[in-house]
């Protein structure tokens, strides 16, 4: 992980979003670190995803601020979704197409430069593992197989900061691991990563660093080991299941 003395791709400061009465986001803050796998988890209903699609300038957010690489995201979204790509937990890609078709059909639109896309078409093949049956219509295709595909699509333009939503939903054990490691390789290489995922081992084995989020707030950050030591906990679900109890927020 790149040292906190440099500059955030991400800033998060007081992010609030509210539906009518309903506050789903209550005023939180964090931020994440050039080549960071920063997971953000919590319950259903925590405002995990909402976070999430705000950051991807799918929401407009209440109140608060998203910074990127100095970009206002709220304020100039176009130039902000050139740096992001973003991951659902419930995605679909086009069924009638091939999967390699898809794949160049993506690289076209987001780059202009012919061999730019032919590169990310290049890492797309690469990172889905699918080889041979990228030939094949993605309504042939399994969910697993879907989703391996959609994650090589999410990172294959190597965005500067990729935002996964249950990334592995859907794999066997091998083929998780495998786009796990993945993962871990692209943050390596410069890749920032905003995480969410109810796997708790997946978040230990990814998460540079993690924020526990509850009914709209954050009660604790820290890395998974950090963590785990501060609240003398086994685990990753018994320190979240202590925060959530107490209330007690953690800077």
């Amino acid at each position: 992980m790149t040292s906190a003395a440099n500059a955030p791709v991400l800033e998060i400061r007081g992010l609030t979003k509210r539906y009518g009465e309903l506050e789903a986001v209550r005023g939180i803050d964090f931020h994440v670190q050039p080549g960071e796998v920063f997971a953000l988890i919590g319950p259903n209903g925590a405002g995990k995803t909402t976070t999430l699609r705000m950051v991807a300038t799918i929401l407009r957010p209440t109140a608060g601020t998203i910074t990127m690489n100095g970009i206002d995201v709220v304020k100039e979204p176009d130039r902000a979704r050139q740096l992001i790509s973003y991951l659902p937990e419930e995605a679909g890609a086009y069924k009638n197409l091939k999967a390699i078709e898809y794949l160049k059909f993506v690289a076209e639109v987001f780059f202009d430069d012919r061999e730019r896309a032919a590169e990310a078409v290049r890492m797309g093949r690469e990172v889905s593992g699918l080889g041979d049956r990228l030939d094949d219509k993605l309504g042939s295709y399994s969910k697993g197989m879907t989703r391996k595909l959609l994650l090589a699509r999410t990172v294959m333009t190597q965005p500067a900061l990729a935002i996964l939503d249950e990334p592995t939903s859907g794999l066997d054990v091998i083929n998780a691991l495998e786009l796990r490691e993945r993962i871990k390789q692209m943050a390596a290489e410069g890749m920032s990563v905003l995480l969410s995922s109810h796997n708790m081992l997946e978040i230990e084995f990814l998460s540079d660093r993690v924020s526990m989020i509850a009914e709209g707030r954050i009660h604790a950050t820290g890395s998974p080991a950090e963590l785990k030591e501060r609240y003398s906990a086994e685990n990753l679900e018994q320190v979240f299941a202590r925060v959530a109890r107490d209330g007690r927020e953690v800077a």
